[in-house]
């Protein structure tokens, strides 16, 4: 019996979805559009202030003039919500990246044989980073009203929390894709 050399279709699965999650994930951590807040009273009606969690951008539409780093007046990092993404998106970014590093070593790297063992524990690793950035993205968007906002404004979702909520998907079912690697080792 000849060992075959394709590699398995959830391992492909996995090495695909879970890079691609990274980057959305990425992205979403960075960009600073987690809330959009616009028709600011006393404000130009084409302003529109950007929320992320580490900045606030001022975006005026007319123009596209954009100023960032503008001051938190109204204690918005302060926010449970704010502080938790603060901690487990870079955190998650990080996981995700041991995960790939684990996923690499067990899908057939330098071996003739993919190492299901290492690749289904590569895909548990995944499947926590996405769960990771998953909870951030969830509370968030719960709490995406309450959170502080000048009155009579209007809150809308931005594309960093889409961006991290798709991430945080892609992550789940590449670590789900990888971690079904452990029926491979059940039948050895």
């Amino acid at each position: 019996h000849l060992p075959s050399m394709r590699t398995p279709t959830e391992m492909i699965v996995g090495l695909v979805l879970c890079p691609c999650g990274l980057l959305l994930t990425l992205t979403g951590t960075l960009a600073p559009s987690w809330r959009q807040v616009s028709l600011v009273p006393d404000q130009p009606i084409d302003v529109v202030w950007e929320q992320g969690i580490w900045d606030i951008c001022r975006e005026r539409q007319s123009t596209h003039d954009r100023l960032c780093g503008q001051a938190d007046e109204l204690g918005y990092f302060e926010q449970v919500p704010v502080r938790v993404a603060q901690g487990l998106m870079p955190s998650s970014l990080v996981v995700t990246l041991v995960g790939l590093v684990v996923a690499a070593l067990g899908v057939r790297c330098w071996q003739p044989q993919p190492r299901h063992l290492v690749a289904g524990v590569a895909g548990l690793v995944l499947l926590l980073s996405g769960l990771m950035s998953l909870v951030p993205s969830s509370w968030y968007t719960q709490e995406l009203w309450a959170l502080p906002a000048p009155p009579g404004s209007t809150l809308t979702v931005g594309y960093s929390l889409v961006l991290s909520y798709l991430g945080s998907c892609l992550e789940i079912l590449g670590g789900l894709a990888l971690a079904l690697s452990f029926h491979h080792c059940c039948k050895e």
